[in-house]
Formats: C-alpha cells, sequence, structure tokens
C-alpha cells in the first residue's frame, strides 16, 4: 500500500527535511568556558536578534534572570507589543543548566513540556553584553545590561551570529523608549 500526502503536507515535510538535514550539517553552537551565575542574574536588556514570533514586534524587552534556591532559574519577559506604548506582554519560563557545560547551556521550558536550548555563545568579560544562540540557528538573542548600547557593538554581535550560521536577513533590533519595565517587576 502507497499513502499518499496532500501537496500541502508534502511540502512542509520535505521542506523540515531539508532543514533538518541543512541544521544536521552545521556544527553545535560552542559556548563560553564557564557563566558565574550570581553575575549572571539580574536584569538584561533585549537589544536585537533573530525572534521567535511571540517576540517579533516587541519594543523595551527586558529580560530578568533569578537563581531559585533549587538550583533552577526563572527567566521572566515583559515587553510591549507593537509599540513603545504598546500592550505589555509578560512570559515566564524556569530554566535548567545543562550539567558540565560550565553553566553556558540550559534547557527553558516555554510551554508545558517543550524545552529549548539557550547557549551563551559569547559573553563579555565584565557581563555586560552577551550572545544566546541555539544549535538550530532558528533564533537568537543580543542582551545587555543597558538599552543602550553603540551601533559598533551592536554591529560586531551581528557579526558573531553571523559567523555561527545565522542568516541575518532575519534581524532584529529591538527599539528602547525612555520607559522601560527594568524598574517595575
Amino acid at each position: 500500500m502507497r499513502l499518499r500526502l496532500p501537496a500541502r503536507q508534502w511540502w512542509l515535510s520535505a521542506a523540515l527535511l531539508f532543514i533538518g538535514s541543512v541544521v544536521a550539517n552545521l556544527p553545535a553552537i560552542r559556548p563560553v568556558p564557564h557563566v558565574d551565575l550570581s553575575r549572571f542574574m539580574g536584569t538584561w536588556y533585549l537589544v536585537g536578534g533573530i525572534p521567535t514570533r511571540y517576540e517579533r514586534d516587541a519594543w523595551n524587552a527586558v529580560e530578568t534572570y533569578t537563581l531559585r534556591r533549587d538550583g533552577s532559574i526563572r527567566t521572566t519577559l515583559t515587553f510591549n507589543h507593537g509599540r513603545a506604548d504598546g500592550p505589555r506582554k509578560h512570559i515566564e519560563a524556569p530554566a535548567r543548566v545543562r550539567p558540565g557545560t560550565g553553566n553556558a547551556v540550559w534547557d527553558v521550558r516555554v510551554f508545558g513540556p517543550m524545552k529549548a536550548q539557550y547557549v551563551v555563545a559569547w559573553l563579555r568579560d565584565d557581563y555586560s553584553l552577551m550572545v544566546v544562540a541555539r544549535d538550530a540557528r532558528d533564533y537568537a538573542w543580543v542582551f545587555a545590561r543597558s538599552p543602550d548600547v553603540a551601533d559598533a557593538e551592536l554591529e560586531r554581535a551581528r557579526q558573531r551570529l553571523r559567523g555561527l550560521g545565522y542568516d541575518l536577513s532575519k534581524w532584529r533590533t529591538v527599539p528602547h523608549s525612555a520607559t522601560t519595565f527594568a524598574d517595575n517587576r
């Protein structure tokens, strides 16, 4: 018996197989050697990246990390949707550090049992700027301790992502107005 898929399902299946083969040919994202979690915790401003569908229209995006007693990490993303004064969106997701990764690779539980990979691919020595990536090269984020990042610094972060195999045509700089939610947690 031969299974026949409708054209739409066939194309979707073919696309997923192609994407899977492309990702399979890329090396895993190499994390930084070590993340000092106590220094890493706190407020980070999302200043750019290749956003998920949920974050695509984010303004004033702030992510906060809080280390819990059980060793898990509470991640909280807050942003305005669509414009500087748009409706406020908020998502919390628990994360766990993968053992043996120097605290640089996390599994973040985004929806139900689904876990997303979070790799600290680059971190400035003073913990003021970082690049977070994924082996799938589908999403990436550039975070800073301040919403004001020099254009040259942002461009260097973009080029780091290009070097990791990311398609920068999907890049979005996240706008920040004078008012953010860092102090309104």
